[in-house]
């Protein structure tokens, strides 16, 4: 009899402790994840489960298309983000406007943006962070320390990759004015690294509509762009009939090179194997 009281002293003692340390344990995570890259690090970390939306730009991988958007990361709504009953919000710095983000963060929710610095140093410090965020820090070292060593092999791959292609990058998405990238812009960024030249280097910052003029001076020799571009222009030849451009030498040879537009300018976990084709792309074109 002694025993069974004992026993059953016992298992109210666990139960209380279970139910205690339930009370303790934080709620679960609930993560709004704004900009392609911040989506793609928390799956690589294996924290998909803990997303409940994103925003237009996470098209990868394919299991976060099927995910509630909060729609285009520079145009965030309060209230449709709210709705969601988000406990995190993790954004490029890309990501506002700000008057959003500062209700967000009034309503309780702990928002995080990252910096905007289009390089590889930087994806390694945002896969530290966002893992940080996640409270996985050994799982964010772990892939961090994997990104790098994936980049320095990238770096000895393209290094003795013949000449410096003269390339100019045109990006539109919505078939309106193409612009072309200048200083301090992913596109550029990642032209460096491919080993190749982007022909408006040193002109101007960020991205401008696209002139015959100044196309014609630049004189490419490949062009490159993103397949949504594409798609958006009807098509590779519908692209390159395109005013300021069918001028061009290279639109007239067909020299043209485009990948998928978070691949190529995500500056996301992918960077090095983007790095590696775009690198090889633009000396095969």
């Amino acid at each position: 009899m002694k025993a069974l009281r004992a026993a059953g002293a016992l298992a109210a003692a666990l139960c209380a402790v279970v139910a205690l340390a339930a009370l303790a344990a934080p709620p679960a995570q609930r993560l709004v994840t704004v900009g392609g890259a911040v989506t793609e690090i928390v799956h690589a970390l294996g924290a998909a489960d803990r997303i409940v939306a994103t925003d237009t730009t996470s098209t990868w991988p394919a299991t976060a298309q099927a995910l509630p958007k909060v729609g285009y990361q520079r145009a965030l709504a309060a209230e449709g983000v709210l709705a969601l009953r988000p406990s995190h919000l993790i954004a490029t710095a890309d990501a506002g406007p700000p008057v959003v983000l500062n209700q967000l963060r009034g309503a309780g929710v702990q928002v995080m943006q990252l910096p905007a610095e289009h390089s590889a140093a930087e994806v390694g410090r945002s896969i530290r962070a966002v893992a940080a965020a996640l409270s996985m820090q050994a799982a964010g070292e772990a892939m961090a320390a994997r990104f790098e060593q994936d980049w320095a092999a990238a770096r000895r791959d393209i290094a003795p990759l013949p000449g410096k292609p003269r390339v100019l990058f045109i990006l539109d998405h919505g078939g309106g004015t193409p612009m072309v990238a200048g200083d301090d812009t992913a596109a550029d960024a990642m032209l460096g690294y491919a080993g190749a030249a982007n022909v408006m280097a040193g002109r101007f910052r960020g991205y401008r509509p696209l002139t015959l003029e100044a196309a014609l001076a630049a004189a490419p020799d490949v062009i490159v762009t993103t397949d949504e571009a594409l798609a958006a222009a009807g098509g590779r030849a519908a692209f390159l009939a395109r005013p300021g451009l069918s001028a061009l030498p290279a639109a007239r040879a067909g020299r043209l090179v485009s990948m998928d537009a978070l691949r190529m300018l995500g500056f996301g976990p992918r960077l090095p194997e983007a790095v590696r084709e775009l690198a090889r792309a633009v000396r095969a074109s």
